[in-house]
């Protein structure tokens, strides 16, 4: 019997979540192409910061080590999240890009850039999903070998690394990136931290075995009492994400990678989110580790999760 797993000693910048089941939920979220607006943030002309300081030396391949959002308002989302999370903001201005670091306890946390919608445009604000690799070239020939494609080619940023921007076979888009400095370490996220990824997609079995093929991650099936496909991926013993089914009957039915916030209270941070001009998508729901897990999304219609994680040890699942 072999086992993973989940969970972390203390807390991930990202990455080490719990075993939770928000497939069954995720699925009344609207679907969106955010591919342009993902390659244009990958095409911004100025010097990002390194994503450790200083440098940890520690590579995680596989694991989420950064988010950013493209967003028509950013003044609203700093305002949202500054609220919401105790996040605070480091402005990046050069040409016509408006580019903000999210921190939090001076940790930076993500990124936030505006792209003004245009008339007759139709976009939907929307976080873009960062996964560790050691190579982006060996990454994105693995990407369109196995049928996935590349929205925004390899990037090269002074004290950031390399990255770039692509979409798996199902059309969910997600970026890539090889930090110069290392990856976070592989600690349990704190409140305010973002702790979990998600997957949703039409097939999980066939999303699941792209992902590994790219990122080597070892998948195991778990479980769920919605009689749908949820796949577990996982690397160096850790889970790093989940591979969950799109609902039968979503319209539009766009699959998308989807990520979690740790809250103290799901309740307590839904309301918070609703007083501060954000929507509920999908109300607190019971998860499998006894928290409570929820889908809002932002003023501007950017979608995330929020989750409750209260248990103190690791947790394990079973090949």
């Amino acid at each position: 019997m072999m086992s993973r797993h989940l969970g972390a000693r203390r807390r991930p910048k990202w990455g080490l979540a719990p075993f939770c089941a928000i497939a069954a939920i995720t699925g009344m979220i609207t679907g969106t192409t955010i591919a342009a607006d993902a390659a244009q943030t990958n095409a911004i002309h100025f010097e990002l910061p390194p994503l450790v300081q200083p440098a940890s030396g520690e590579h995680h391949p596989g694991k989420v080590v950064w988010t950013d959002l493209v967003t028509s308002d950013l003044a609203g989302a700093k305002r949202f999240y500054g609220e919401l999370f105790g996040w605070t903001f480091t402005d990046i201005h050069t040409g016509d890009s408006d580019y903000s670091v999210a921190l939090h306890d001076g940790e930076p946390m993500g990124g936030l850039l505006e792209r003004p919608v245009r008339a007759g445009e139709q976009r939907q604000p929307a976080w873009l999903t960062f996964i560790s690799v050691r190579d982006v070239a060996a990454a994105e020939r693995a990407t369109v070998a196995h049928g996935g494609k590349v929205l925004s080619k390899p990037r090269s940023y002074p004290q950031r690394g390399r990255q770039a921007v692509f979409a798996d076979p199902q059309g969910a888009v997600f970026a890539v990136l090889q930090s110069t400095s290392g990856d976070p370490a592989d600690e349990l996220a704190d409140p305010g931290e973002w702790i979990w990824s998600s997957l949703v997609t039409h097939d999980p079995g066939k999303g699941a075995a792209f992902y590994q093929t790219v990122f080597g991650y070892e998948a195991f099936d778990f479980s769920s009492d919605d009689g749908q496909e949820h796949v577990l991926l996982a690397t160096n013993d850790y889970a790093r994400a989940s591979s969950n089914a799109l609902p039968a009957g979503t319209t539009p039915a766009h699959p998308h990678w989807l990520n979690f916030v740790r809250v103290v209270s799901t309740p307590d941070a839904v309301a918070k989110a609703q007083a501060l001009g954000g929507r509920v998508l999908v109300e607190p729901h019971p998860d499998r580790h006894g928290g409570l897990v929820a889908v809002v999304a932002d003023p501007a219609g950017a979608p995330f999760g929020l989750l409750e994680w209260t248990v103190k040890d690791s947790k394990e699942v079973a090949k």
